[in-house]
C-alpha cells in the first residue's frame, strides 16, 4: 500500500524558510522520480518542484527557482523541499507524489494529507 506523509509546514512571517519532508513506502522510492506540489485555496493542485531518481536533476516552477530547493534520501526513502524567502502566494496544502520522469504526472492517485504552509505576518 503506497504511503505519503509530509511534514514540516507551518505558519511562517514573510522572507522566512521552511523545510518540507515527505516519508514513502508502499513502492520502490529509488524507481521514481519525485514531484512536490501544492494547493492554496479556491485553486488547483500545481508542479512546483521535481527531482529525478538519483537527484541529478531537478525542475522547478517558475514561481520555486531561485528560492525552493528540492532534494531526496534515497536511504530513507524520503524527498524534501527547503523553501527560503516566503511569500504569501506560497500559502497552500504541499504534497508530494512520484512520477515517471520529469515532467510527467503524478503517479499515484492517492495522496497524502499534505502539509499546510501559511505565510503571514
Amino acid at each position: 500500500q503506497v504511503r505519503l506523509v509530509e511534514s514540516g509546514g507551518g505558519l511562517v512571517q514573510p522572507g522566512g524558510s521552511l523545510r518540507l519532508s515527505c516519508a514513502a513506502s508502499g513502492f520502490t522510492f529509488s524507481n521514481y522520480g519525485m514531484s512536490w506540489y501544492r494547493q492554496a485555496p479556491g485553486k488547483e493542485r500545481e508542479l512546483v518542484a521535481t527531482i529525478s531518481i538519483y537527484g541529478g536533476n531537478t525542475n522547478y516552477a517558475d514561481s520555486a527557482k531561485g528560492r525552493f530547493t528540492i532534494s531526496r534520501d534515497n536511504a530513507k526513502n524520503s524527498v524534501y523541499l527547503q523553501m527560503n524567502s516566503l511569500k504569501p502566494e506560497d500559502t497552500a496544502v504541499y504534497y508530494c507524489n512520484a512520477v515517471r520522469s520529469l515532467g510527467s504526472p503524478p503517479v499515484f492517485g492517492s495522496w497524502g494529507q499534505g502539509t499546510q504552509v501559511t505565510v503571514s505576518s
